[in-house]
Formats: structure tokens, C-alpha cells, sequence
């Protein structure tokens, strides 16, 4: 149709959101699917939370609010901020977005003009290049390893940097790989990008599930010259279980911020009222969900390790954050998207195909779902490995 934009018609749709949605309509018709292929807690939204939303509602704060979100709740993030992530924003420095996604797209907006390029480490998440597109900015997308543990090296943010380099995307915990960056894995990208002002996105959202020895480190709190380049996202999805209710947040040095709040003024005014009382509740309340939330993905997370590293036709490291498994699957000779197909259609298992993310000789795997559907799961994956 002639009438569509181009800058629509350079836009993949996404992948993950296609699959997750072939299971659900094979469930929906009584098919057996063990669904592998989430990307959200399947425990519900806690109680306590729940009741501040309705509160709220009964209150009568159902109005339209700040454009970057109730004085209350930024103030509240901006103590998190603090006292999580050694941030010092003021709560004018935060914007209260509809999901970190969103608080993603409006980074990206406030910084990206017309053939600006960004550099995206993969494997990614799936949104990213898209965003960039549709800001009419230029992915530039970085292949990252298995023996790097999937994370960029300093090395390969220089080989990929131009005049034209704008920004660079860091997701740490990521998806779909659970990688973890170290406080020094981040200084030395921080050190390039500080050469030749490089606007850095940090996608944070995974921040709270992290495993082992493993810690979070917001590369914005690592020097004052980096925190002024830095554009921090976060949100309510994951650690909150909070996925629809579509709550995130940018923090930012105070001329981003404010471009920030400039382009949600324009695009959606604000994120849900009485969802924003929601999340005030979270962050004030009790913050105990979250760790025993944490520990049952551990769990599950080690499970699940053990059966993957003894088959013998995949290759797997082991993640340290999120709840993803990235799984090379290059092996068996086939595409990720014609494995995955084989895999629902065939042994019922739901997983998402690598090249969603960038790299199509791999798979994702999730492990935020039941232990009875991740072994079940993990059998048949094992059986459609054996037999491939």
C-alpha cells in the first residue's frame, strides 16, 4: 500500500511477540504447549501493590498527571536510584514512561537525527535496531561471543565506531543472553565512549534478577563524565511482575530529561495515573517479593543449566542475569526460525529463534515459568536435539 510510511515499511515486526502468541492460540484450541518462550514473571502482580492501584481508583486519581509522572513517584525513584544504584538524579531528571520500552524509544528519539548510527552489541533484544529505524538513525550491529561471554569488548566497540556514532546500547543483565557486565567491563567501554561523546543507553530492567557472584553495576555511577553521558532505563515489568501494567522510567543528565519529558508530552502525556500509585507502592513497600522471586528463578536457572550442558549437539554459558538461556544451536544444521517451527509444531515446545535477536544459530530459552513445564519443556527439547 502506497500509503504507508517508509520508515514503517523498514520495520520488522517482533518475533517474540509472534511466538508467544502462536502458543497461546494452540493452547486456546487445547494443544499441549510448554511454553519456553516468555518474557515475563509468571507469578502475578504482588497483592499489596494491586491494592494501592485500586485505591487510587477509588480515590479518584483516574485524572491526567505530570507528563514525566506524579512528584511522588519520581521522588521515590529518584531515592531508588540512590540508594540500588549510587545515582544521584534529581526527581526532575526523571520521566515516568509506559514501560522501559517506551523509556528505551524516548531516549533514542531525544538523541538520534537522520543517519546518526547506533551500535548494538548481539545478541539483542529484539526492539532496539527497530527503534533505532524508526528514529531514522542507522543500527550498527556489533557480534558478540560465546568466549567473551557474550558481551562486547572494548576492541570491538572501537572497530565499530564511525564519525557518524551517535550512541551505543548497553543491556546489562541482557536479553536474551542473561549476560552481566563487571564494574571494569563497563569502565572500558565507558572510556570510549567518553573519547568521542558517546551518548550511552543503559537498559537496566533486569537489574534485581541477578545470580551468584554476579552484581549490578549502573555504568553511570562508575564517573561523574560518564553519568553525563548517560541516559539510565529502567522499570516495574520484571522485578515487580508488573508487565502490563506498562511502567518505566528514563533518568537522565538534566538537558536529556527534559527532551525526554518534551517528546512524552507529545506522544502519550502520561503513563497510567492510578498505576503510578501502584508503583509508588512498590518501591515503598515490602521489598521481599522481589528476592524470594529472584531465588526461585535460581533455582531453576541451575536446573536448567545442568540439563542443557549435557546435550551433546548444543553449546550453552551459563547466564548470570535475567532468566534467559541463549543456546547455540549451529550444530544441527538448521535455521532458528525452521527450529523453532519444528520444535512447537512437532514437540510442543515453545522458544524464541535467534535471529530475532541478531544471531540466527542460536535460540532462546526461558526458565520464568513452572518447574513441572520447564522439565516437561527440557525433555522434549532434549528428545528434538537427540534427534537432530
Amino acid at each position: 500500500m502506497d500509503s504507508i510510511s517508509s520508515r514503517i515499511a523498514k520495520v520488522s515486526p517482533s518475533l517474540t511477540l509472534a511466538v508467544t502468541n502462536q502458543a497461546k492460540a494452540m493452547i486456546a484450541k487445547g494443544e499441549e504447549v510448554y511454553a519456553l518462550a516468555g518474557g515475563e514473571p509468571e507469578v502475578d502482580t504482588p497483592d499489596f501493590i494491586k491494592a494501592a492501584a485500586i485505591e487510587a481508583i477509588t480515590a479518584g486519581r483516574t485524572k491526567y498527571t505530570p507528563a514525566a509522572g506524579i512528584p511522588e513517584l519520581r521522588e521515590a525513584l529518584s531515592a531508588k536510584l540512590l540508594l540500588d544504584n549510587n545515582l544521584t538524579y534529581d526527581a526532575k531528571q526523571i520521566c515516568v514512561t509506559a514501560g522501559a520500552k517506551m523509556a528505551c524509544y524516548n531516549a533514542i528519539l531525544a538523541v538520534i537525527e537522520e543517519g546518526d548510527e547506533v551500535i548494538i552489541p548481539t545478541p539483542f533484544w529484539v526492539s532496539y535496531p527497530e527503534m533505532v529505524r524508526l528514529a531514522g538513525g542507522i543500527p550498527v550491529l556489533v557480534e558478540t561471543k560465546e568466549s567473551t561471554g557474550w558481551k562486547m569488548t572494548p576492541e570491538q566497540f572501537e572497530e565499530a565506531m564511525s564519525p557518524a556514532t551517535k550512541m551505543v546500547i548497553i543491556n546489562s543483565p541482557g536479553n536474551p543472553t542473561g549476560a552481566v557486565y563487571t564494574a571494569e567491563e563497563l569502565l572500558a567501554l565507558g572510556e570510549i565512549a567518553l573519547q568521542e561523546d558517546i551518548i550511552i543507553l543503559s537498559d537496566e530492567i533486569y537489574e534485581k534478577l541477578v545470580y551468584g557472584e554476579a552484581k549490578h553495576v549502573s555504568i553511570a555511577s562508575l564517573s561523574e563524565d560518564l553519568y553525563n553521558l548517560t541516559i539510565t532505563v529502567n522499570g516495574f515489568s520484571k522485578a515487580y511482575s508488573m508487565t502490563g501494567w506498562r511502567l518505566g522510567y528514563t533518568a537522565a543528565p538534566k538537558a536529556l530529561a527534559d527532551a525526554i519529558e518534551k517528546i512524552q508530552n507529545h506522544t502519550v502525556s502520561n503513563a497510567t495515573s492510578f498505576a503510578q500509585y501502584g508503583a509508588l507502592a512498590a518501591l515503598q513497600g515490602d521489598q521481599a517479593f522481589i528476592e524470594d522471586l529472584r531465588g526461585e528463578y535460581d533455582v531453576k536457572r541451575q536446573f536448567m543449566f545442568a540439563r542443557l550442558k549435557a546435550i551433546s549437539n548444543i553449546r550453552v554459558v551459563e547466564p548470570e542475569g535475567a532468566f534467559y538461556f541463549f543456546i547455540y544451536t549451529g550444530q544441527m544444521g538448521l535455521k532458528s526460525t525452521n527450529l523453532c517451527d519444528k520444535l512447537l509444531s512437532r514437540y510442543k515446545v515453545a522458544a524464541v529463534p535467534g535471529i530475532a535477536f541478531g544471531y540466527d544459530e542460536g535460540i532462546r530459552l526461558s526458565y520464568c515459568t513452572t518447574l513441572d513445564i520447564l522439565n516437561e519443556g527440557l525433555t522434549r527439547f532434549e528428545q528434538f536435539c537427540r534427534e537432530h
